[in-house]
């Protein structure tokens, strides 16, 4: 009994040493895309968020990247608006409001072919998986995402000086 329990340790350590790396690799990889393209990593992010969840205010995409509401996302949209990244419209309905939209032509004539070929490379390895082990990679790969996500959202409470679990106003 006792190797099985050392066994499953081990593992459990050795899946600790794996996430932290491919964390690291991750982040290390969007900043050298980013920089290919001309961003930084933090630009280019944004400009992921308005392509996933689609325009946003400039409040709203500081909310969703975690910027300060202020200056911060002003300079960014400035930054990724002269790239040719966003582009700025007033709300039909509300003339006052600002939307920030992505230009999905400039992401994919800057870095479209970087991500290509990652896909290209990716979708060789899970070419090679089972179903089964597919549908175990993408439960334990949104299980990560879900974790991320909330651990981003309390250290941000904490950041804001609110209590972990404190319902948001």
């Amino acid at each position: 009994m006792p190797e099985k329990a050392s066994t499953r340790d081990a593992a459990i350590a050795r899946q600790g040493e794996v996430m932290r790396e491919f964390m690291a690799r991750s982040v290390l990889f969007q900043e050298a895309v980013a920089r290919s393209g001309g961003l930084n990593g933090t630009d280019l992010q944004a400009v992921g968020l308005l392509l996933s969840e689609g325009p946003a205010t400039p409040g709203e995409l500081a909310a969703r990247s975690g910027l300060t509401a202020g200056g911060a996302v002003t300079a960014m949209i400035d930054r990724l608006e002269r790239a040719g990244f966003v582009t700025r419209t007033r709300d039909e309905t509300d003339r006052r409001r600002v939307i920030v939209s992505a230009v999905p032509e400039t992401v994919m004539a800057r870095v479209g072919h970087v991500y290509g070929r990652v896909a290209e490379r990716w979708n060789d390895y899970l070419d090679t998986l089972t179903d089964e082990q597919l549908d175990f990679a993408n439960e334990l790969l949104e299980r990560a995402a879900t974790i991320n996500r909330e651990e981003i959202e309390t250290l941000r409470d904490e950041t804001r000086g609110r209590s972990p679990g404190t319902p948001r106003t």
